[in-house]
């Protein structure tokens, strides 16, 4: 699986990923702005933006963008995160220019102020209906409490109030400065024809205007003292319990081993928590995974239960963490999870599209490429020394960020007392 890759005059650059033997192309547009880019007075704009990128460009109606894509049987499709936002299309490798043409005018879009007027609606309903159903936003609202005043601390969505004051001048602004040239990759896996792909993004993309470097990493506040906040949903069936510890960021060598300790902790079978409280039907799920970024990371835990239970298991996955941190991980668990993620690890890379993804984030984020066999290799490599150095780095069972959604109305403060 050659890697290659090339760089425009104005600072595009183009790597892929190319299998002789796959059937399928996958290219995508990767664009370093997420909600950590943005400003108060721009709350939500990078989420908005992805929206509007769909609506056409100056001689594309978004329809005829959506023909275009059903035309070559793509499976097309767009997200956006906290620090990415992402266009991406899977073909056969003889379309492979027609996604790329229609991928990279899309990058231009008009952003007309008729359309700007009518997807904001959409978006406001969006904004709502995230608030009206599990976990009613807690996972927004845990990570705006453990990230505080850092950019990570905002939500992708943004809130109703800065939606509804968001002036399209400001989004064309600001698609200007992200939406730039050395601000986006354009990635490709698969039956990959890299030549032509060069060709095509000199002819469609070589004219577009550079803009300077933005250094997208801050200082990241220490870890903040235990924080509990309630939001109350009488008529909710379960209680959703969502708690953030800090972990490994996306530079530190420890994030491999942080995935694999959230593995034999919190994996959705065959883990710590769920033989303890979800095999035995207390709980209806409970979770720990690991989500590392540009210079920050953390451990999330996640729980829904009974509202009457939910102050009895919280305690327990306490203990579950507390004696992992005490009495460490044992071979078994270590051997079980271990394969458990190469397994994952080599799925994966079957696949063309989520190597796109991989390969495209990593490259966006550090402009660092591994192939499946490195990626293999580091989780190989793992020890059960790594797992318990991550422990006692990054204690879960220490200061962390909760918030419950439901029924449960106790008072925060004899909660947090129990």
């Amino acid at each position: 699986m050659p890697f290659l890759r090339e760089q425009l005059a104005n600072g595009l650059e183009i790597v892929a990923e190319t299998t002789d033997d796959a059937l399928s192309t996958s290219i995508g547009c990767f664009v370093k702005a997420g909600a950590r880019d943005e400003s108060d007075d721009l709350w939500g704009a990078s989420h908005f933006l992805e929206h509007m990128i769909f609506k056409g460009t100056a001689d594309l109606s978004g329809d005829e963008i959506n023909r275009r894509f059903d035309w070559m049987g793509a499976s097309a499709n767009a997200f956006t995160n906290e620090e990415d936002t992402v266009y991406y299309a899977t073909v056969l490798p003889k379309q492979q220019h027609e996604a790329t043409d229609l991928l990279s005018r899309m990058m231009r879009p008009a952003l007309r102020d008729e359309d700007f007027a009518t997807e904001k609606l959409v978006i406001l309903e969006e904004i709502r209906m995230y608030d009206d159903q599990p976990p009613f936003g807690a996972d927004d609202r845990c990570r705006s409490a453990f990230f505080r005043s850092h950019p990570l601390s905002r939500s992708v969505l943004g809130t109703v109030a800065s939606i509804e004051a968001l002036p399209v001048e400001a989004m064309r602004e600001y698609h200007r400065r992200r939406y730039s040239p050395g601000n986006i990759v354009l990635a490709a896996t698969g039956a990959v024809d890299f030549a032509a792909l060069v060709a095509s993004a000199e002819r469609l993309c070589g004219d577009w205007q550079s803009q300077p470097t933005i250094n997208r990493c801050v200082p990241v506040p220490p870890p903040p003292e235990s924080t509990l906040s309630h939001i109350v949903r009488s008529t909710a069936t379960l209680e959703y319990a969502i708690s953030m510890s800090a972990g490994p960021s996306e530079n530190d060598p420890d994030r491999f081993a942080a995935k694999l300790l959230s593995v034999v902790l919190g994996d959705d079978s065959g883990s710590r928590l769920y033989w303890a409280i979800v095999d035995s039907g207390e709980a209806e799920h409970a979770s720990c995974h690991h989500q590392d970024f540009l210079d920050a990371g953390l451990f999330a835990t996640q729980l829904s239960c009974d509202a009457l239970d939910v102050v009895d298991l919280l305690g327990r996955i306490e203990e579950i963490y507390t004696s992992a941190a005490a009495q460490g991980i044992t071979s078994k668990e270590f051997t079980q999870a271990r394969n458990k993620l190469a397994g994952r690890v080599v799925l994966a890379g079957e696949r063309p599209r989520r190597r796109l993804f991989d390969i495209g984030l990593e490259w966006s984020h550090s402009g660092t490429y591994r192939t499946v066999a490195d990626n293999l290799r580091i989780v190989e490599e793992l020890s059960l020394d790594d797992l318990h150095r991550v422990l006692a780095r990054w204690p879960l069972h220490g200061p962390a960020a909760t918030v419950l959604a439901g029924p449960y109305t106790a008072d925060s403060s004899q909660l947090l007392a129990d």
